[in-house]
């Protein structure tokens, strides 16, 4: 479909312009029947026959002849030109089914029937726009699963709207259904703006999802960033609150184009471990010196030099081929181009089948820079960039020379979703139109390095099972994969198919190609100093602003099990390693099975419960010590620490996974509003289920008189409160572990166990949010355990 302009907010007739100017003057540019409209100025005669009438260049719907109703002229299936009347409802939308008018079903009006949106693709900015045209505001939250109940038919498979567009007709990237989509797929829409959860952002003018410039949403409308002080530590904390992975980079001088509206930041200054822009230290609201050309922009490019993509077709196997490096995708050229290359191109983005080279010009001509020539490949290689090639941007070919590729699929197209960097992931397959997940049900190292293998990947494979990568949304299409370890896709490997399985989604399956243990970077530092995670040095890629952490990313996260019950889904506890011997938990979480420590085990190092991690240890705890004045009715004085065996100072050696958090400098208070407060634990989520990977939460810390106000004589001053009273972000320690950290980012980057949690009333009650024990009133009592004469 064309690039249209939009009709009007819910233009329901022709009448507009009809009285001021006696022609219809709207945006529609679509016949009845759906077909777009061709151009005035390719009927020059009929321009000169009626000057003055609305007619240009423009494919927008007029009635210069005064005819009822406007019409165009459009191309007919034959190649013949016809015209057709319009329709001034084509493109309308209207929410149904919801309990107020801002929420409901999506309904979009087309070719004279109302239908729905499919939610595969169904994004926030997709649904804001949905609200602008409505004039319901500016932000809209995507919502899926047929939450308003279903439609009669679908329209759109994907809408592919930037956000910024002011009606759906202008998303470039519309995508008609193909029957794939079923009842209880419609996309719903809710418009409101958020409370509590920072300040709104998106990103606009990039060519990609994961680009463009940075805009706020502040005071009812959208405005830009000055760039002054703008840089990647800023970028990795816009791309950590969008949910966007890949690598974060800083772009200045209005880059992604040039805003319009408020400038509304200036000065912005992050560390890079905020978990939002609203914690960054920044200048107040509209207070800056800059003008739109130094507007600020991000990109979260989850790309890697030499990463392929077929563009400029219909199918997701064939089309231009297209290569990438140093930040911006280039064509090639096809001089000395044969079968064996493209055979590679198809292999390198997971198709097995035969490959061909597509005749001149089948496909569009690129624009942007041609970035390789004279590629010979042998046929073998993993990727194109394996085979021999000229220099980077060495040619002397113009754009009618784009080489362009069809991939024939010889078995389903596989993918990674949701890991922590592109070699690893849920494995989803593209079956039926749609994707799905793989039921765990007998997968193992050899099917995992099927899937590699399928994906170009050359190194040791790493089963994973019990949804580790977290639980698919779509169908599970496989189940009872044995694969032999010959094969080169997973489609060649015996399995049941989508109607035979007897699996859920907690048993999505998942892999990790190139595997290795040997930790990235510089580990050794990392292990020797208390609060600093490896993956401030390991990894650009973050899944930070959802709940799910990264392996490894809170190494002094412990969990407490009882010793009967340490092969279920969810510990007793957590705790915190403060030091190679000693890990702080809560007093009360003994309560209940009593102090014998033969009775319970440690699990460091653990990131999924029910999967044996790479660093995962079990120990067993030598003793248990509770504060002297705790008792078992209240909740003063809930701190314990727990001792490892071993000799002292070398009772567990770390790992990278596996190290100690800071303790708080004596005196230090937290004066000033931490950075970012977060905790850690394998908590209740939002349908009070637990988890089996371990989930962060940040957490902003509460002023005492707030707390005092909700919980009166039972909160004292050794105690913390912490989690939002906002109706709309219920965050508190329910999605951590009793016992577990609280941990607030202090100097260096260094994390410093501020909490540990203890009580609450009700679970992500805005009224009464969690309490913790503060840690720096226990210094004196933690020192005088630890460092006591102490014998075996």
């Amino acid at each position: 479909m064309s690039c249209n302009l939009g009709n009007k907010d819910s233009v329901l007739s022709c009448s507009e312009g009809f009285s001021d100017l006696g022609y219809y003057n709207g945006s529609v540019s679509h016949t009845d029947s759906g077909s777009p409209c061709l151009k005035w100025t390719d009927f020059p005669d009929y321009m000169q026959q009626y000057p003055g009438r609305g007619l240009g260049d423009h494919n927008l719907c007029r009635n210069p002849d005064q005819e009822a109703n406007p019409w165009c002229f459009f191309r007919q299936s034959s190649g013949a030109i016809g015209w057709a009347y319009c329709d001034c409802r084509q493109g309308v939308a209207r929410l149904v089914g919801g309990s107020s008018g801002n929420s409901g079903r999506l309904e979009v009006y087309l070719n004279g029937q109302w239908g729905a949106v499919c939610e595969t693709h169904w994004t926030n900015r997709d649904a804001s726009v949905i609200c602008r045209q409505l004039g319901l505001g500016e932000i809209g939250t995507a919502l899926q699963h047929s939450y308003f109940g279903p439609g009669s038919v679908f329209h759109y498979e994907r809408l592919g709207c930037r956000g910024n567009e002011k009606s759906l007709l202008e998303c470039r990237s519309r995508k008609f259904v193909n029957g794939d989509c079923n009842h209880g797929n419609e996309a719903g829409v809710v418009c409101a703006e958020p409370e509590g959860i920072g300040i709104p952002l998106r990103l606009v003018g990039g060519l990609e999802e994961f680009e463009g410039r940075v805009e706020v949403y502040h005071d009812g409308s959208w405005g830009t960033i000055c760039d002054d002080q703008w840089d990647d530590s800023d970028a990795e904390v816009v791309c950590r609150q969008l949910n966007l992975g890949g690598v974060a980079k800083a772009w200045t001088w209005a880059h992604f184009g040039q805003g319009v509206g408020p400038i509304w930041l200036d000065g912005v200054q992050c560390t890079g471990n905020e978990l939002s822009l609203e914690e960054c230290p920044r200048n107040m609201w509209k207070q800056h010196n800059c003008d739109h050309m130094e507007d600020a922009g991000v990109s979260c490019n989850p790309y890697t030099d030499g990463a392929v993509r077929l563009v400029g077709a219909d199918s997701h196997w064939e089309g231009r081929v297209e290569i990438y490096h140093q930040g911006e995708w280039g064509t090639i050229c096809d001089d000395n181009w044969t079968e064996l290359n493209a055979q590679v191109v198809c292999r390198q983005l997971g198709f097995s089948g035969r490959a061909e080279v597509a005749a001149d010009m089948v496909y569009e001509e690129g624009c942007g820079p041609i970035l390789l020539d004279e590629v010979q490949c042998q046929g073998t290689e993993a990727t194109l960039l394996a085979c021999t090639h000229s220099e980077w941007g060495q040619h002397d070919c113009s754009h009618s020379e784009d080489i362009g590729v069809r991939c024939e699929t010889g078995g389903p197209l596989v993918r990674l979703v949701a890991g922590e960097s592109r070699k690893e992931g849920r494995v989803e397959v593209f079956l039926n139109g749609q994707w799905g997940s793989v039921c765990d049900d007998d997968w193992n190292d050899v099917s995992a390095a099927v899937v590699c293998r399928q994906l170009g990947f050359t190194g040791v494979a790493k089963a994973r099972s019990m949804a580790y990568f977290g639980e698919g949304q779509g169908p599970i299409h496989l189940d009872n994969i044995r694969c032999l370890g010959t094969e080169t896709s997973l489609g060649q490997c015996p399995a049941v198919g989508q109607d035979d399985h007897d699996c859920r989604h907690s048993e999505d399956a998942g892999v990790i190609c190139d595997y290795t243990l040997d930790p990235v970077g510089d580990g050794a530092i990392a292990m020797q100093t208390c609060g600093l995670r490896l993956n401030n040095q390991r990894r650009r890629r973050r899944i930070i602003g959802g709940d799910k952490s990264l392996r490894g990313e809170w190494p002094w996260q412990v969990s407490v099990w009882l010793r009967s019950q340490s092969k279920g889904s969810h510990p007793l506890c957590g705790g915190s390693i403060i030091n190679p011997c000693w890990v702080v938990t809560a007093a009360h979480c003994f309560k209940r099975f009593g102090r014998d420590p033969s009775r319970y085990v440690l699990r460091l190092g653990d990131y999924h419960t029910e999967e044996q991690d790479d660093f995962e240890r079990t120990l067993s705890p030598e003793r248990i010590v509770i504060h002297r004045k705790y008792h078992n009715q209240g909740w003063e004085y809930d701190i314990a620490l727990l001792r490892l065996k071993g000799t002292e100072g070398n009772c567990v050696a770390f790992n990278p996974h596996t190290g100690a958090v800071c303790l708080p400098e004596p005196g230090n208070k937290w004066e000033k509003r931490p950075a970012a407060c977060v905790i850690t634990g394998w908590g209740i989520t939002g349908n009070l289920t637990y988890s089996r990977t371990l989930l962060q939460a940040w957490v902003p810390l509460l002023p005492a008189w707030k707390c005092k106000k909700r919980y009166g004589g039972r909160f004292t001053s050794r105690m913390l409160c912490a989690g939002s009273l906002s109706e709309h972000h219920r965050v508190d320690s329910c999605q951590g572990d009793s016992g577990g950290p609280l941990v607030c980012q202090g100097e260096g980057g260094h994390w410093v166990l501020t909490g540990v949690i203890s009580w609450g009333h009700g679970c992500g009650n805005p009224f009464f949010p969690g309490v913790y024990t503060r840690v720096s009133r226990f210094l004196r009592w933690i020192d005088k355990v630890i460092n006591k004469p102490y014998k075996n």
